[in-house]
């Protein structure tokens, strides 16, 4: 047995011990240590119920009540139509997690992290849309054991278990693409940061939603010519936006279905914003292979998403993405050096990580055709 297994089954023993746990909550020395164990072991047993307490302060629109100004809990409670003592055990649990704050006279006001909230609906929509991944997660072992035939979260986007999503109605497209674009904001600004596009002449976007990385994409670079390629009712919305915002003259949507229809041609850099993680291997590869033809000598691709092992947001990657896309029915979170090695088998001739200022949201690599 190698040493660093012997050496963790030896602390593992101790850690386990009942009376070592005592010992160290006792001991000066380890107090601080076991304390903090604790806590971290309670918040991931309690972590649903933190999670339902932001969701009835989004629901109830809380965030942006404080956002006026402080008010009594009276005055809440009014204003949200609940009973006074609800109102009052609502606001002292917002306390404890830092989304709201106690102010002067009895008074409450935003938290640090519900002051994040406030004019960011993309944040207070994914919140909202987690009732169904915590329905699908009511029995995570069934779910894990593939015995739950179908998940809201696979009902709720619906190209996940088509076998012709190419020929879905807009009724079952229109609500995942504004989620979807709501939460585009977060990441849009990140990339274009990350990788100026002033260098290239024709960006697509291939599942790119209503177009909302493409606008802000034109903001950035008023001379590239943009395209969007995603289902035909996707497509639509994405081209009677571009009509709406004057775009209409460089910025054009083509839809289709990216695993069984070919990209269209004529763009040098490419974006996959939050798409490949959304396929198993065999459909990333394909579909990345059709990237990869699509583009010309020197193209590049921008493949943006969360991914794993992110330093300081692993449990983002690797815990959250793992088991919505569990739900999803398809699609799997993957590490850089699992994509860029995707990447190189499909024939890119280099896959890098660039660096951007919140991977905890999204992590780009910046992948070169030969």
């Amino acid at each position: 047995m190698p040493w660093i297994d012997r050496y963790l089954a030896i602390r593992d023993r101790w850690l386990s011990s009942p009376r070592f746990q005592r010992w160290a909550a006792a001991f000066p020395l380890t107090r601080p240590t076991a304390r903090r164990r604790a806590r971290a072991l309670f918040d991931v047993c309690a972590g649903f119920v933190y999670s339902q307490i932001l969701f009835a302060c989004v629901r109830l629109k809380l965030f942006d009540l404080l956002a006026l100004g402080p008010r009594t809990a009276a005055s809440i409670a009014a204003v949200l139509k609940l009973p006074l003592e609800s109102t009052e055990r609502l606001l002292e649990a917002a306390v404890s997690l830092r989304l709201v704050d106690k102010r002067v006279a009895g008074r409450f006001g935003l938290g640090t992290l519900g002051a994040a909230m406030v004019g960011n609906p993309a944040v207070g929509a994914m919140v909202e849309h987690h009732s169904l991944l915590y329905a699908d997660l009511n029995d995570p072992v069934a779910l894990l054991r593939g015995d739950k035939r179908q998940t809201e979260l696979s009902k709720y986007w619906a190209y996940s278990s088509s076998n012709q999503p190419a020929t879905l109605p807009g009724t079952q497209t229109s609500e995942y693409t504004a989620l979807m674009a709501n939460s585009s904001s977060l990441v849009a600004d990140e990339i274009l940061d990350a990788y100026p596009l002033a260098k290239h002449r024709c960006l697509l976007d291939v599942g790119g939603g209503d177009g909302s990385f493409l606008v802000a994409a034109s903001k950035r670079c008023e001379q590239i010519q943009l395209m969007l390629f995603d289902l035909p009712p996707v497509a639509e919305r994405a081209a009677q936006r571009f009509e709406s915002l004057g775009l209409a003259a460089r910025a054009r949507a083509i839809g289709g279905d990216f695993l069984s229809d070919g990209l269209p041609d004529g763009a040098d850099v490419v974006s996959l914003i939050r798409v490949i993680h959304d396929h198993d291997d065999a459909a990333a590869f394909a579909l990345l292979r059709a990237v990869y033809r699509s583009l010309p000598a020197k193209g590049v691709l921008l493949l943006a998403e969360p991914m794993m092992g992110t330093p300081g947001a692993e449990p983002v990657g690797d815990a959250y993405f793992g088991f919505y896309l569990l739900a999803m029915g398809r699609g799997k979170a993957r590490s850089p050096e699992d994509l860029q090695q995707l990447l190189l088998t499909v024939g890119f001739a280099s896959a890098q990580l660039q660096r951007t200022r919140q991977p905890l949201q999204s992590r780009l690599i910046v992948a070169r055709k030969g």
